[in-house]
């Protein structure tokens, strides 16, 4: 990665991908509206700040716990003591939206992974609803339906 693609310092600094935080930020913003480079980069060291700081309280919190490893309810304790405890409820939704995301693809890769266990049938199956998915993204999320062969009564993998 380039150096001048980090907002910091030195290497030595906590720094964000700066492609990454700048794409966040417009998303975040109506299209209308524009944000000066040094906002930006001002916006990524305010984001570089809050972290270090959730992360020292997180690590203060775990450590009068006598515990060594940080769990998200250390973070949530930090939030709470820092004074943002408006915002757990949130964080925590995020928390739990990522855990199910995370669970999701962790299903599908270990479904992947284990394919040789799968019927010749489920494997056709599967392949099939992979395609579909594909031909809906490429179509705007519109689905195309496709003619069935008559001799299997499967649709074509053919787009």
């Amino acid at each position: 990665m380039d150096p001048m693609d980090i907002v910091g310092k030195s290497k030595e600094d906590a720094s964000l991908p700066k492609a990454t935080m700048t794409k966040i930020i417009k998303e975040m913003l109506p299209p209308d509206v524009r944000v000066a480079r040094d906002a930006q980069d001002l916006l990524i060291e305010c984001c570089v700040e809050f972290i270090n700081l959730v992360s020292s309280e997180s690590n203060d919190v775990c450590n009068k716990e006598d515990k060594r490893t940080i769990a998200p309810e250390h973070v949530l304790k930090a939030l709470q003591v820092l004074g943002f405890g408006e915002y757990i409820e949130e964080v925590y939704a995020a928390y739990e939206q990522h855990k199910y995301e995370t669970m999701q693809d962790t299903q599908r890769s270990v479904k992947w992974n284990s394919g040789a266990q799968m019927t010749e049938e489920e494997a056709a199956a599967e392949q099939q609803r992979m395609f579909a998915e594909a031909r809906a993204r490429m179509n705007g999320g519109v689905a195309v339906p496709q003619p069935e062969h008559p001799e299997t009564n499967q649709r074509s993998p053919q787009s």
